[in-house]
């Protein structure tokens, strides 16, 4: 039999091993050998494989395949879907998203360029003027989303959600779990969906001090955080998407999408509330504490800023990024004059914001939008459209399986791809497809853990895990998802006049 020694370093696999309240326990020493094998048989083969791919990828292009040329098209798709799985499974190949999306993005351009637009290899002026075109569009929502994320973080620096949260009174779990989900669900309409799930779930762990109880909690917030960016073209970054991009407008947004948005969050919530178990005698909420004029003041201020985007839109014409460095700027300047001459707070400044901003995360978008952009200026996703007209009944039941995709794969490249396949000129600004999409891809992804960014950073914040996900919560998700449906299309038929 294997000798039983101790290996440290390896608390994970003990963890893994024994569970969690066994950390000090010792592994036999074949189970750690056995798993450091595994381990690098999988980082060999990613390596061997990458290798592989680059080779092949360099010989390709830099011989004037006539293949290629032939079969641009197919190498295209090839190159988006192989990007794709990079991205699906980077847990599993530990390749950043980011840097996946950007060689993918690359590969398609290069490919288009010279050999699916050019006879000679060479790109033309007209592919040039697309590529421009193209990273014009796409920086308007990357800067967009730089200075909304670095406001929200200088708020959070400043400890302003405290003047939200400090209002919370009740001392029933299930009253609570209902307090938090609407007022999860307001927050992520004029914050993005990431920062309020950080937000809430810090707040749970004072509130919540038993684990398995949290992370219902903790689901509840991803599903009330989805539901809650969908209504408001400030929320969720496919709701901007789409705003930006004007398949959406600021009015129609806000006031025929709040209601299913609404009803999404209430059905889920009456499934998920039953699962709560209320403590004998009520449970006691940790004390407020005190919030100075200083938090009070930047925490309104950066309301203010978000708030005022879509109002700027409106009044002046002018693109919606403009208006959020203009907030940017004034929440610069307002911190300067607060911290003058406090060397000690500095890390309350918009330079330390900066430097906690997720830019992986703003570099993925561009990578996604610029290869989407190229698989639309092909002529690939108009083809793809009409494969889906044709083969599915309805416009409804597409976006409906757009929303159930959104729950295994991310929403942004799905919406990009929607936005290339179906032209403006067909489908007006705030057309009901482009309505269904935005609620469908904001609230399908709280389906699965991994379907949207606020579920996959409650993974890494309460360690919950795929299955428990699936078995506690996907079903509730699930119903207030379909519910959210019914009721916008319910809605639509009334102010239509069909139902009248």
């Amino acid at each position: 039999p294997p000798q039983i020694v101790a290996r440290p370093g390896y608390d994970s696999v003990r963890r893994n091993f024994f569970g969690k309240d066994k950390e000090k326990a010792i592994v036999p020493e074949v189970i750690v050998e056995e798993e450091d094998e595994g381990e690098e048989l999988k980082e060999n083969l990613i390596k061997a494989g990458t290798i592989g791919l680059t080779v092949v990828a360099f010989t390709g292009f830099f011989s004037q395949s006539p293949w290629l040329h032939e079969h641009a098209d197919a190498a295209m798709i090839a190159i988006f879907i192989l990007g794709y799985l990079g991205i699906i499974f980077e847990e599993v190949i530990e390749f950043n998203k980011a840097g996946v999306a950007l060689l993918m993005s690359t590969g398609l351009w290069v490919t288009y360029a010279d050999y699916f637009a050019s006879a000679d290899g060479v790109a033309t002026d007209g592919v040039i003027a697309q590529l421009g075109e193209q990273l014009s569009e796409v920086s308007d929502i990357c800067f967009f989303l730089l200075a909304a994320s670095t406001i929200v973080e200088v708020v959070d620096a400043h400890e302003g959600f405290k003047v939200v949260t400090n209002q919370i009174k009740t001392t029933s779990k299930k009253g609570l779990f209902w307090v938090i989900g609407f007022l999860t669900f307001f927050l992520s309409a004029i914050l993005n969906n990431l920062t309020v799930t950080i937000v809430m779930v810090s707040l749970l762990r004072k509130l919540i001090p038993e684990e398995s109880e949290r992370r219902l909690f903790g689901a509840m917030v991803v599903v009330a955080a989805n539901a809650g960016g969908v209504w408001t073209p400030i929320g969720d970054v496919t709701t901007t998407m789409l705003w930006i991009n004007h398949q959406l407008s600021t009015i129609p947004t806000i006031t025929e999408l709040f209601l299913p948005s609404l009803v999404c969050l209430v059905g889920s919530l009456a499934f998920l509330v039953g699962k709560i178990e209320e403590d004998e005698g009520g449970s006691q909420l940790p004390e407020a504490t005190e919030v100075d004029a200083q938090t009070t003041l930047v925490f309104w201020s950066g309301i203010a800023c978000l708030l005022a985007v879509p109002v700027f839109n409106e009044l002046t014409g002018l693109p919606p990024y403009l208006a959020m460095l203009t907030g940017l700027g004034a929440m610069w300047t307002l911190t300067d004059i607060i911290h003058m001459g406090k060397k000690e707070n500095e890390y309350l400044k918009v330079p330390a914001a900066l430097a906690k901003l997720d830019i992986s995360g703003i570099l993925f978008f561009l990578g996604i939008l610029m290869s989407i952009g190229v698989l639309d200026k092909s002529g690939l996703l108009k083809d793809l459209a009409i494969y889906l007209s044709d083969n599915l009944p309805s416009l409804d039941i597409i976006a409906t399986v757009i929303g159930l995709a959104s729950a295994l794969i991310d929403n942004v490249p799905l919406v990009a791809a929607t936005m290339g396949m179906y032209d403006i000129a067909d489908y007006a600004t705030d057309d009901r497809l482009w309505q269904l999409i935005a609620l469908c891809a904001g609230t399908g992804g709280s389906i699965l853990v991994i379907g949207s960014a606020s579920g996959v950073a409650l993974m890494g914040l309460e360690k919950v895990d795929f299955l428990w996900y699936a078995k506690n919560v996907s079903i509730g998700a699930a119903v207030g998802y379909f519910a959210g449906i019914a009721a916008y299309l319910a809605q639509n038929a009334v102010l239509s006049g069909g139902l009248l």
